[in-house]
């Protein structure tokens, strides 16, 4: 295998200043909007009375995808994730693969964030408001990663503040039924392990950490500490929330609700929160934004690197010292998306691509040596095969979607591959 490879001492390296605390709420920022806000109520019309089983399984794949990722980044602190790690484990190919998968699943999350703004701040004008949006992030992450982890932390805070709000409301009322969390036979194998691939997309937020591994101070020390903390308190607060959700909605109100939390607190009788749930959305779908952009941009500035992307997105501000010409064409395609998609699918693709994404991690993983930090070999090997098994239970239409942009991205490199063979 190749050694380790960081970017020190190369003109495009990105500047240590992160800590732990900051890693943690980064990835904080990025699952907790998602899962809360966006996945939930899919995930119930697939799973119905299941939904909590299908947490479960969503969450077990993360812990087994986020140990696989820790180790690795810890070996391989540069920017790019597993892009990085697929291609200093397994070969080019499959780091492509994974930085394709990426790209372009997480694309898709960062429009499908900025739209969930846009429902929840201004209904009638969700593209126009999503397009603000996806600009002042951007804007934000070129002044910075230590500006965009401040910000963060003051979103997580609001959104866990909302969501004790949520939690206290329901379970205290009247309507808080524990009946409602019984398992029923609506719940299916098939549709519980389609409601665990949706969920997945709003436990994948941890690979922002990964992608920031060029930006942590010690990250042998502070990544594999930052992500599985990151991943434990978001299944804490995902749990408790479903769990007060469907106590007073049930699985099939839970799913026939477009606004699920503000439809609990009506339920509960405490409808003086709606406005308060309606602002804590918004703000936890920006945090995902934030932390999205943020990532996509990194494992972009990783691909351009090694010239899978156009070299010029390589270029680190001199000031900022951050990727800035890979945060403008992600902010710009996000705008675009932003502008034009439809929120309905988003999640489906994405997850698709990200569990692509994690399969190479845990593949990678497999190969680490015992000095290296390998993980048990059961966690790989359980990452690998849940992810493939996840990838394929989501909607078909997500399935062939995801697998198209797949094999068009692999026919790009091997056309890339052919022309550069032939180049004298």
């Amino acid at each position: 295998m190749s050694k380790p490879s960081t970017a020190a001492g190369r003109p495009d390296e990105l500047h240590r200043r992160l800590g732990v605390s900051d890693a943690v709420l980064i990835g904080l920022g990025s699952m907790i909007g998602a899962g809360i806000f966006a996945a939930l109520a899919p995930a119930a019309r697939s799973a119905g009375s299941g939904l909590l089983i299908g947490l479960a399984i969503a969450a077990a794949v993360a812990y087994c995808n986020a140990t696989s990722s820790a180790r690795l980044a810890a070996c391989y602190p540069a920017s790019g994730g597993t892009y990085v790690y697929g291609r200093e484990r397994l070969g080019d190919f499959w780091g492509y693969l994974a930085g394709w998968a990426f790209v372009v699943g997480k694309t898709a999350s960062c429009a499908a964030m900025a739209l969930t703004v846009g429902s929840y701040v201004w209904p009638d004008q969700a593209h126009a408001v999503a397009v603000a949006a996806v600009v002042a992030v951007t804007a934000v992450n070129y002044a910075g990663v230590h500006k965009s982890a401040l910000l963060t932390r003051v979103i997580v805070a609001v959104v866990l503040a909302v969501l004790a709000a949520v939690v206290v409301a329901t379970l205290t009322s009247g309507a808080s039924e524990a009946a409602r969390l019984d398992i029923g036979s609506d719940a299916t194998v098939g549709g519980v392990l389609q409601a665990a691939g949706l969920l997945f997309f709003a436990f994948a937020g941890y690979a922002r950490i990964a992608t920031l591994g060029e930006e942590v101070r010690d990250p042998a020390r502070t990544i594999p500490r930052a992500i599985p903390l990151a991943l434990g308190i978001t299944l804490v607060v995902y749990a408790v929330v479903a769990v007060a959700a469907l106590t007073v909605l049930g699985p099939k109100g839970l799913a026939e609700a477009a606004a699920p939390l503000s439809e609990a607190v009506r339920a509960a009788g405490a409808g003086r929160l709606t406005p308060v749930v309606r602002v804590g959305a918004a703000v936890a779908a920006l945090g995902s934004l934030l932390a999205l952009v943020l990532g996509v941009s990194r494992t972009t500035l990783a691909m351009a690197r090694d010239r899978h992307l156009p070299h010029a997105l390589a270029a680190v501000h001199p000031r900022f010292k951050v990727p800035h010409r890979a945060e403008l064409m992600v902010g710009a395609t996000v705008a675009v998306l932003a502008a034009t998609a439809d929120v309905r699918g988003a999640i489906g693709f994405s997850s698709f691509g990200v569990l692509a994404y994690y399969a190479v991690a845990n593949a990678s993983a497999w190969t680490l040596a015992e000095d290296e930090g390998r993980p048990n070999r059961l966690i790989p090997a359980v990452g690998l095969a849940g992810c493939l098994v996840l990838a394929f239970a989501l909607p078909l239409s997500s399935v062939v979607s995801g697998a198209a942009v797949l094999a068009f991205g692999a026919a790009v490199h091997g056309v890339r591959r052919a022309v550069t063979a032939r180049t004298p």
